[in-house]
Order: structure tokens, then C-alpha cells, then sequence
């Protein structure tokens, strides 16, 4: 698209530091002039006025807003973020992806639940409050993670075997913060996981990674490394059943192949770019808001 007093004015929400922000934002800039960078912190939902403002810049004159990131990591509040983009939304304002598509996948039990409805295999999954249950889980599956509801790239996951330390160590981590145990059996995994994405529902392709390593310190981040692969056709096909439920607009699907079959660990709301440009040289950002302009206008 020529830029040009007719270009559409296209938002970007995302964290103004991060570089796939970055890369959406260079790209709205290319095809359209100028871009409005949305930083939710400075978002003010007026109702009165039925106006959601942000750095005094009603946003409702915008055309469309793409979705990178709205915080740098999952917690509840983000999902008052999305209530706000939803109001937007209903001001008449593309939201790509939809907002309410996107909070299905802030809370992992909610993943997990839609993913499981579609029958969709996944590591063996256990929801309870009481640590006895817990501990008995535990003793069941040998070895297993403890994950937090509200986390991304394994920050504050724990892993559990079945001794004599087990029921103490599922205190610490209800007390740190996680009232509902989310528990999956440990599953044998390979050195590499794949992210299979898709923009618009259709796959645009596969990358494999180092397989993130759990740990106890949330604060802990190792850097990934990335390179191409080309899945089969059945893990393809799963992974478009996985992101089909939540009708998201750009996305990438963790799949892990084990010995009994591959397995889905969850869908993103938020798929990264930086895994297609390093391992497949593919423009993930020029992609998405090429995406985007036909959409609006069509």
C-alpha cells in the first residue's frame, strides 16, 4: 500500500522495548506513514465519554490496532487490558486478534479446557485446591510440573517427584502465589519443541527450539535458539485443530513429539516473530500487517 493521506492509521499494542513490537511497528510505518504505539500502562478507559485515551489520543479514530503484547508477563490485570480493547472493539475499531479470542488463552486451565473439549492430546492433566490430592497425583504420575496459570517460557514452573519432600514443596508453591495446583505429568521429551504458526487460520510455517528447561526461579530466562523444520503433515493438521477453537488472527502452537505421539502444550496468544525471522527468514511483522490492511479492506 503507497503511503498517502488515504493510508489506514493502524495502532500496535505492545511493550515499546520489545523487539517484535519493534518490528510491527517499523512495518505499519512502511506501508502506511506512521504508526500510533499503544503502551497499555498509559491506557484510561473513560466511560462517560465513551472514549479509551492513551497518552491523550482518542483511539477510537483508528482504523485497526494489531495486538503484539499487553504486559510483559501473564498475570490477571491483563485481562481488564483486554476488557478496554474490547470496549474499543465495540466502538466500531479492527482488533486483531479479538480480544475475547485472547483471553481464552491468558489463564492456561482455560487453554487447557478448550483444548481438551476439541480432543486435542496433551500431557496428562490434573486441576485441584487440596494438596492431599495433590500429593496423590504426584504419587501417581512419579515425576510432575506444577505450573502457575499465569506465566509463559516455563517462568515459575516446578517440578515434583514423589519422596518424602513432596507434600512440602507443594506448599511452597501454593504459597507462592498459586492457590489452584495446575499439575501435569512429566513427559519424555526431546532436545527441541516445535512452534507451529498460523496467520488467519492457515498455516505459514515451523520452527524448532531448544526445549526450554524448567526451573524454580521465575526470574531465571535462558536464551533460545532457533532453527527451520518442516513437521509432518498429522502434526500440521493437529496443530490447526489446537488453534481453531480460539479464532485468533496470528499464533503459534507448541507441539513436542514423544515416543506415544506428538502433543500439544499450548496455543499463544501472543506467537513471537523472532523464530520465523531466525529460522526461516520469514518477515513475521511485514506478514501480519499485510494481513491486516487486506482485512480492513475488504
Amino acid at each position: 500500500m503507497s503511503v498517502g493521506a488515504t493510508a489506514p492509521a493502524i495502532g500496535i499494542v505492545g511493550i515499546p522495548d520489545g523487539w517484535s513490537t519493534q518490528r510491527l511497528t517499523e512495518a505499519v510505518e512502511r506501508r502506511c506513514g506512521a504508526c500510533t504505539l499503544v503502551d497499555c500502562r498509559h491506557m484510561t478507559l473513560d466511560l462517560a465519554r465513551g472514549e479509551l485515551v492513551h497518552d491523550g489520543h482518542n483511539l477510537a479514530r483508528l482504523d485497526a490496532i494489531i495486538v503484539k503484547k499487553i504486559g510483559r508477563d501473564y498475570r490477571p490485570e491483563l485481562f481488564d487490558r483486554l476488557e478496554m480493547l474490547h470496549f474499543l472493539e465495540r466502538r466500531s475499531v479492527r482488533v486483531f486478534s479479538k480480544p475475547a479470542s485472547m483471553m481464552r488463552l491468558l489463564d492456561r486451565l482455560s487453554c487447557t479446557v478448550t483444548l481438551r473439549a476439541a480432543e486435542i492430546p496433551m500431557p496428562d492433566t490434573v486441576i485441584t485446591e487440596d494438596i492431599g490430592v495433590a500429593c496423590d497425583v504426584v504419587r501417581r504420575f512419579g515425576r510432575a510440573v506444577f505450573k502457575p496459570l499465569y506465566t509463559s517460557k516455563a517462568r515459575g514452573m516446578m517440578v515434583i517427584e514423589d519422596n518424602r519432600d513432596t507434600r512440602d514443596r507443594i506448599t511452597a508453591f501454593r504459597d507462592d502465589g498459586n492457590s489452584v495446583l495446575y499439575i501435569q505429568q512429566m513427559v519424555a521429551m526431546p532436545d527441541v519443541d516445535l512452534g507451529v504458526v498460523f496467520l488467519g487460520g492457515e498455516y505459514l510455517a515451523t520452527y524448532a527450539r531448544a526445549s526450554r528447561k524448567l526451573n524454580e526461579n521465575p526470574h531465571e530466562h535462558t536464551k533460545t535458539r532457533y532453527w527451520a523444520r518442516e513437521p509432518s503433515p498429522e502434526i500440521i493438521e493437529l496443530a490447526r485443530r489446537a488453534q481453531a477453537p480460539f479464532d485468533l488472527d496470528f499464533t503459534c502452537v507448541d507441539v513436542v513429539e514423544t515416543d506415544n505421539g506428538p502433543l500439544v502444550f499450548e496455543v499463544s496468544a501472543f506467537g513471537g516473530f523472532r523464530g520465523l525471522q531466525e529460522a526461516n527468514g520469514i518477515d513475521a511483522a511485514a506478514r501480519y500487517v499485510d494481513y491486516v490492511l487486506g482485512r480492513i479492506a475488504s
